[in-house]
């Protein structure tokens, strides 16, 4: 029989079952999803779906159709991941809705290292070109990854910058991992698949369409613990990513740029309303001790790096020796400001010392 995490997949790959449906699922049989391979249409009323969808997946969600797919997948070189996996990316965790399942091409374990996002205009100017090429290849050689949409522009430069560095990069999809969006990176892709890691949410054959690209810029924003945007209009669509960074607690920075540059009113905009001002790659990483690499050690194919044991650290491990405690009554016990103590909180789930847990608790493990 098939083991939960398989037929999760199975469960993603059903044409119109959405993240909603499968979080009932998840919920009504606290994630023992095998189950379901057996139901009838009234088991799964009685969880809440509406009839036509309890009977499409009874109808559907079979074995075959399961490991047909995992063979397919199979057959193109592309791995999944589920959120039911240990290795699932422990920072994505965090976010409102991590995706059920990503499909991966290239090192899956990179999904877990530290990692910066950039991103940015897709019509840049040179010196936004510049500028996201040597963040990207700075950070890389820091040994944090880059991650970014793999789209013209910023996004394109940023992803280069890294993998000319000693680390690698992300490039996070809005399509199916079969294709590549816009075409013209298609080199650029197989570079990345072989140096770093292309990843989506999206199955494949999924039709590439505008809606889809906010969705896939939560990952971005995600999977890092901040978010630079290098060059970015009033109205661009990178400062969506920006936005959802704030939302998930994470980091803005923002490159500023002449004032008399449409290109650059929205990251000025940015640094008015409290985003950090980036010069250079150091005004990132100061943000985060202990998570850079020192020397330009490979970033690529590792893990984060060991416990660094700051004294923010030490003094949370001690608080979350005995058993887990809320965020909030972190803030009350430690003093810290709000930002800062998610910073530390983030440094220790990457060097594996605490886990997150539902309901904003945390444990040492």
């Amino acid at each position: 029989m098939l083991n939960d995490r398989i037929v999760l997949f199975g469960l993603h790959e059903l044409k119109g079952i959405g993240w909603k449906t499968i979080e009932r699922l998840v919920a009504a049989t606290s994630g023992a999803l095998s189950g379901l391979l057996a139901a009838e249409p009234a088991d799964l009323a009685g969880f809440g779906l509406k009839p036509n969808i309890a009977v499409a997946i009874c109808d559907n969600l079979t074995e075959d159709f399961i490991v047909q797919r995992l063979e397919l997948y199979r057959t193109k070189g592309i791995a999944v991941l589920t959120a039911l996996d240990a290795n699932y990316p422990p920072l994505l965790k965090e976010i409102a809705q991590p995706p059920w399942v990503l499909y991966v091409r290239g090192d899956a374990r990179l999904l877990s290292n530290a990692a910066i996002a950039m991103v940015g205009t897709r019509s840049p100017t040179a010196y936004g070109k510049k500028m996201a090429y040597e963040l990207g290849k700075k950070l890389a050689d820091a040994g944090v990854c880059v991650a970014s949409g793999l789209a013209r522009g910023i996004d394109a430069s940023a992803h280069r910058g890294a993998l000319a560095g000693a680390g690698s990069t992300i490039a996070v999809l809005g399509c199916g991992a079969d294709s590549v969006y816009p075409v013209e990176n298609a080199s650029l892709a197989i570079d990345i698949i072989q140096k770093g890691v292309i990843v989506t949410e999206y199955p494949i054959g999924t039709a590439i369409r505008p809606g889809l690209f906010p969705q896939r810029n939560r990952i971005i924003s995600g999977l890092s613990l901040g978010t630079v945007v290098v060059e970015a209009a009033e109205r661009s669509g990178s400062l969506i990513t920006a936005d959802q960074a704030l939302e998930q607690s994470r980091d803005v920075f923002a490159v500023p740029g002449p004032a008399t540059s449409p290109k650059s009113s929205g990251t000025l905009e940015l640094i008015r309303q409290g985003a950090k001002m980036v010069a250079r790659v150091e005004d990132i990483l100061e943000e985060y001790p202990g998570v850079a690499r020192t020397g330009g050690a490979s970033g690529r194919n590792s893990a984060p790096t060991g416990f660094a044991g700051t004294g923010d650290e030490r003094k949370l491990l001690d608080l979350l020796a005995a058993e887990p405690v809320a965020f909030d009554e972190l803030l009350v016990l430690t003093g810290y400001e709000f930002g800062h103590l998610h910073s530390v909180l983030l440094n220790l789930i990457l060097k594996k010392e605490i886990e997150p847990l539902p309901g904003s608790f945390y444990t040492k493990l």
